[in-house]
C-alpha cells in the first residue's frame, strides 16, 4: 500500500493507493464501514472527455470520505477492477460531483448502467451547488467546479493540486489535452490528485446542503433535477445515427464555401476576413458608415454589425430594408461556412463512435435560468432555418423524426406569470399571439413587417433585449421599435407591473430573485431590470423539464434524442410515428397559472434535416 499525506484545513488526510490484493481487501473493510456512515464520494480518472471515442479508458476509480480516500487503479484490471466493481454495486449511496460524467463512463467502461446509479443513489454536488448559486466566477459567484467550491467552502488552498498537476504535464512534455491519457499511473501527485477530490467532495457536500436549507430551497426541486439529469445522461448515452458519407461531402463542400467567399472579400481589399481592421477599412471606402466601436476603440464589425449591412437579421433572414452590402455578405457567409466546417461537420466525423454514432453533451444547468445547452458540437447555436447542418444526423434504421416543439412558449409563460388579461384570452380564444398584438397595435390590416416588430418587441421583453438589439434584429428603424414598445407597455401593464414587482422583493432578498418553481436566481446589481427574462426563461425551462419527465414516465425515453430549446426530438419507428407524435404533444401540453401551453410535432424523413426542408 502507498499512502500519501495531505493537509486540508488543518486535519491531516490520507489517500491510499492499494497495490496488492491484501491491500484490496483493507479497501473493502473501509467501505463496509465507511458506507455504513454515510455516503461515499466517488470520482474517476480518465483519458479526457471524449467518453465514446475507440481509444477512451478508464484509469482509476475513487473512493473516499473527508478523512480518506482509496485510489484504485482500474487500468491494472483483475482484482483492482473487481474491487472497483464490488464497491460501485454494493455502497448504498454515492457522492459525485458533475455526475453525468462518471456516470457515463462507468456505464460505458465499467458495464455498470448509469440508471443503477441515479438518483436517489447518487446525490450531485455539482447540481447543489447550481441551486445555491448558478453564477460562474467571472458573474461573481463562487463558480460550479469542484475545486473553487472547495476554496470556498472548505480550504483556500484546495486548488493547489490542479497547478501541481499542471506542472507535472509540463515537466513530463504532455499538454493538458495529452496529461491525463498519457502520465504514468504510479505518478505521485497524479494519485494524490485523485484522491483529494474525493476528500473535498465529501467535505463539501455538507455545506452545499446547509446553504440550500438556509436559502429554503426545497427537496422537490433537488429531486427534479437529478431526474433530469438522468434523463438526459440516457439521451447523451444513445446518441444520434450520423451520415458519415454525407458529412464528409459536407466537410469537403464547407470547405469550398469558405474559400468561395474569402476569395470575393480579397477582391474589396480584405486579404484576411479575420481582420476587423481590414474589414472596416474596406467597408467604410466602399461609403458604409460604421458607428460602434470595441471596448479597445476600434470599429466594430462583428456579426451583428455584418449582418445588417447585408440586409439580414441575427436569424439569417433578408430584411428588405437596404441594399446588401456584397463584402459585408462575403465576410459573414466565409465565417459562417468555416465555423460550421470545424465546429459540426469535423467535430462530428471526430466524435462518431464504432457504431456510427455521434453523443452531444447535454448540459441541464448550463445558465443562470437553468436553461440546458448542447456542447460539442452546439447544435443549439445553428440558425433555427438551417438544414445543412441537421441533414446530417439522422433516426435509426426504420425510423424518422419527429420534433414536438412548443407553441410560443415564452409569451405564454410570461402570461401566466404577469397574469396579462389581454395575452390569456387570447391564448384562451386560440389566436396567435404575435397576430393578435399586431392587430391591436396596427389594426386587422397589418403588414408582415408590422408582425414582424411586434412579434421582435414581444421577445425582447422575454429576453431582455433593448430598442437597438429589437431594431437589429428586424431591420426596423429604432425610433420606430421605441414606439412600438411604448404601446406594447400600454397595452399590456401587467408586465411593467410584474417586473417592478419582482426587482424590489429581489432588493430585499440580496438581489436574488425566486422563481415559480422555487428557484433561487441572482441578479446583477445594474441589471436588476433583467428579472423578468430570468422569471421567464427559467420557468420555460422548468416547463420543458416537466414534460421530459413525462415522457420518461410513459415510456418514451428510449426514443428520445434531444432537448433543444423548446423542441424535443425523436426517433420513432416509421409505421407508428403518427401515434408516437400524438403521445408526445400530450406529454408536453399542460397548463401553468391557468394557461394552456401548448404543443405540436411535426413527423419529418429520417434526417433531422427533413423537418427544415432537406430531401432525406
Amino acid at each position: 500500500m502507498i499512502t500519501y499525506t495531505h493537509r486540508i484545513s488543518g486535519d491531516l488526510v490520507r489517500v491510499n493507493v492499494p497495490e496488492t490484493p491484501e491491500d484490496l481487501d483493507a479497501f473493502i473493510g473501509w467501505l463496509i464501514e465507511a458506507d455504513a456512515r454515510g455516503p461515499i464520494a466517488l470520482d474517476t480518472e480518465t483519458t479526457g472527455l471524449d467518453i465514446f471515442g475507440a481509444s477512451y479508458r478508464l484509469r482509476t476509480v475513487q473512493f473516499g470520505d473527508a478523512h480518506t480516500a482509496w485510489v484504485i487503479h482500474w487500468e491494472r484490471g483483475g482484482y483492482f477492477v473487481g474491487a472497483a466493481l464490488r464497491a460501485l454495486r454494493s455502497v448504498t449511496r454515492f457522492l459525485i460531483h458533475n455526475a453525468p460524467f462518471d456516470w457515463l463512463v462507468l456505464d460505458r467502461h465499467a458495464g455498470i448502467p448509469l440508471e443503477s446509479l441515479a438518483f436517489p443513489r447518487t446525490v450531485d454536488t455539482k447540481i447543489l451547488a447550481a441551486l445555491v448559486d448558478p453564477r460562474q466566477p467571472q458573474e461573481g459567484g463562487i463558480g460550479l467546479s469542484l475545486k473553487p467550491l472547495s476554496a470556498y467552502y472548505v480550504d483556500p488552498s484546495a486548488p493547489d493540486t490542479q497547478g501541481d498537476l499542471t506542472a507535472v504535464f509540463r515537466s513530463l512534455g504532455l499538454t493538458k489535452a495529452t496529461g491525463w491519457a498519457r502520465i504514468p499511473l504510479g505518478h505521485p501527485t497524479y494519485n494524490l490528485y485523485a484522491g483529494l477530490d474525493v476528500i473535498l467532495l465529501a467535505r463539501v457536500e455538507p455545506h452545499l446542503r446547509a446553504e440550500l436549507e438556509r436559502r429554503g430551497v426545497r427537496p422537490d426541486l433537488v429531486q427534479y433535477e437529478h431526474e433530469l439529469a438522468r434523463i438526459c445522461s440516457v439521451m447523451q448515452r444513445t446518441g444520434l445515427v450520423l451520415d458519415e458519407d454525407y458529412t464528409r461531402a459536407l466537410t469537403d463542400a464547407l470547405g469550398d464555401e469558405a474559400e468561395q467567399f474569402a476569395d470575393v472579400a480579397a477582391r474589396y481589399g480584405v486579404a484576411n476576413i479575420n481582420s476587423g481592421k481590414q474589414v472596416a477599412e474596406a467597408l467604410c471606402g466602399m461609403g458604409e458608415t460604421l458607428t460602434e466601436r470595441t471596448a479597445g476603440g476600434a470599429l466594430k464589425v462583428d456579426k451583428a454589425v455584418l449582418l445588417r449591412l447585408a440586409d439580414m437579421s441575427l436569424q439569417w433572414e433578408p430584411l428588405g430594408t437596404r441594399t446588401p452590402n456584397p463584402l459585408a455578405e462575403a465576410v459573414v457567409r466565409s465565417k459562417r461556412a468555416g465555423k460550421w466546417r470545424s465546429a459540426y461537420a469535423e467535430t462530428f466525423l471526430e466524435t462518431v463512435d464504432d457504431a456510427g454514432r455521434i453523443h452531444p453533451f447535454i448540459s441541464t444547468l448550463a445558465a443562470r435560468t437553468g436553461r440546458m445547452s448542447i456542447t460539442r458540437p452546439a447544435l443549439q447555436t445553428l440558425p433555427s432555418s438551417d438544414y445543412v447542418i441537421r441533414r446530417a444526423l439522422l433516426a435509426d434504421e426504420g425510423h424518422v423524426m419527429v420534433s414536438t416543439d412548443f407553441s410560443a412558449v415564452e409569451l405564454r409563460v410570461l402570461a401566466a406569470l404577469a397574469d396579462v388579461r389581454r395575452m390569456k384570452e387570447a391564448i384562451a380564444a386560440g389566436r396567435d399571439l404575435h397576430d393578435f398584438t399586431t392587430e391591436l397595435v396596427f389594426g386587422p390590416g397589418f403588414t408582415k413587417q408590422q408582425r414582424k416588430l411586434c412579434k421582435g418587441v414581444g421577445l425582447s421583453k422575454v429576453y431582455g433585449g433593448g430598442a437597438e438589439t429589437t431594431a437589429r434584429q428586424t431591420g426596423v428603424p429604432v425610433e420606430d421599435v421605441r414606439r412600438a414598445m411604448a404601446t406594447y407597455d400600454r397595452l399590456y401593464p401587467e408586465i411593467r407591473r410584474f417586473s417592478n414587482r419582482h426587482q424590489r422583493e429581489a432588493r430585499a432578498n440580496g438581489m436574488v430573485t425566486v422563481t415559480v418553481t422555487g428557484r433561487h436566481l441572482p441578479l446583477d446589481r445594474d441589471r436588476a431590470y433583467a428579472v423578468t427574462n430570468y422569471q421567464v426563461q427559467s420557468a420555460a425551462r422548468d416547463v420543458l423539464g416537466q414534460a421530459l419527465l413525462t415522457m420518461d414516465e410513459a415510456g418514451l425515453l428510449p426514443f428520445l434524442r434531444l432537448p433543444i430549446h423548446d423542441e424535443v426530438l425523436a426517433s420513432v419507428p416509421r409505421a407508428e410515428s403518427a401515434d408516437f407524435a400524438r403521445e408526445l404533444e400530450r406529454c408536453m401540453r399542460m397548463h401553468l397559472g391557468g394557461v394552456a401551453i401548448d404543443a405540436e410535432a411535426e413527423i419529418g424523413g429520417r434526417s433531422w434535416g427533413s423537418l427544415y426542408g432537406a430531401d432525406f
